[in-house]
């Protein structure tokens, strides 16, 4: 298992990113804008996995995102989690590629802003979940699921929002 509420002031050697927009501000995560440069858990994910996180948009635009089974550097490498997007019109999952024909689509709820919601995610295989407040939001089955050296990796990501992210905690599920 691993945890982490940011209650320090530095990201430390747990994390890594190609460019100097996020830190810790108050005890949590944050980013003013990164343009998916993401900022990478330096630890392999196991699966199945239960990942939780608390999240928080400061921006109109909403926009919270973040990703797992990545490759540790491209922030289309992995499954895509974006609640709000594209001026907080869409909420996504989707498989490398988050403009792709097979990405799943919510259009019904919104990013409230200086809200803080509490994400989980449970992949178990080809079967990803995630669940907003305690309220399934979305499903995604892969026929090729996600997974090894290329696919192992957790990260937050950005692309022009004022995101906060805090109480990450990644459980290996049997």
């Amino acid at each position: 298992p691993f945890a982490d509420n940011f209650n320090r002031d530095k990201l430390g050697d747990h994390w890594y990113s190609a460019v100097q927009n996020w830190w810790i501000e108050k005890g949590q995560i944050f980013s003013p804008s990164a343009t998916n440069n993401c900022l990478w858990l330096n630890a392999e994910l196991p699966d199945p996995v239960m990942i939780t996180m608390d999240a928080r948009s400061e921006s109109m635009s909403g926009d919270i995102k973040f990703l797992i089974f990545g490759n540790g550097r491209d922030f289309d490498s992995g499954y895509s989690f974006i609640f709000g997007g594209w001026e907080n019109s869409i909420s996504i999952i989707s498989r490398m590629d988050e403009h792709g024909s097979d990405r799943k689509e919510k259009r019904e709820k919104k990013v409230e802003i200086n809200r803080t919601y509490q994400m989980k995610v449970i992949k178990k295989g080809g079967s990803i979940k995630w669940w907003i407040d305690n309220q399934l939001f979305m499903d995604y089955h892969d026929s090729q699921p996600l997974f090894g050296p290329d696919h192992n990796r957790f990260a937050f990501c950005n692309w022009k929002s004022h995101l906060y992210f805090d109480n990450l905690q990644i459980r290996p599920l049997e």
